[in-house]
């Protein structure tokens, strides 16, 4: 076995990825501190092709240094909109069809395990801040509260681990059907 060289990977270019289709989900940011953490999301939305990035709050934002030495160049190539308002974001998403997805534990969340999602939907997964997780607004406004489950001692993971998850796990549900 051999490893592959980054130039055998026949990765998209910038503006091919541009014009590849996307998968139907966006990824929501609300009030995440940590410019590190945005940046890794951006690279994660390159690799599993989300449709745009929200950045709300006080969600930093491209461009800055430690977004961009996390993203590796992936807020050039991912569609991102900054929205002040989380609530007002969820709103119009809402009335143009995605279902809302709080990232969250929470009572009678869904774990993500028994999330089905379906192709024709459109999904936005709503992440929060590093400290308080997602608002307790954001989880009243939400279709759906899904948990990642976990079996350790600590209560959560970071956003940008949350995320590659998330993106992961609906990718192979809604590749499947």
């Amino acid at each position: 076995m051999r490893k592959i060289a980054l130039d055998e990977l026949n990765r998209l270019s910038v503006e091919q990825f541009k014009e590849a289709p996307k998968f139907s989900y966006c990824l929501v940011l609300d009030d995440v501190r940590s410019l590190n953490n945005v940046g890794s999301v951006f690279r994660t939305a390159d690799a599993f092709r989300a449709e745009t990035i929200y950045l709300c709050g006080i969600t930093g934002q491209p461009p800055h240094r430690d977004i961009t030495k996390t993203a590796l160049g992936a807020t050039e190539s991912v569609e991102w909109q900054y929205a002040p308002d989380v609530l007002a974001l969820l709103e119009q998403l809402r009335a143009e069809g995605w279902q809302i997805v709080a990232i969250e534990q929470a009572e009678g969340s869904t774990l993500l395990s028994n999330f089905g999602p379906l192709p024709n939907k459109r999904y936005a997964f709503v992440f929060g801040n590093e400290v308080i997780g997602v608002a307790d607004a954001v989880v009243q406004a939400a279709d759906w509260v899904v948990e990642v489950p976990q079996f350790g001692t600590k209560h959560s993971l970071n956003i940008a681990v949350t995320v590659g998850i998330v993106c992961w796990d609906f990718l192979i549900k809604i590749t499947k059907t």
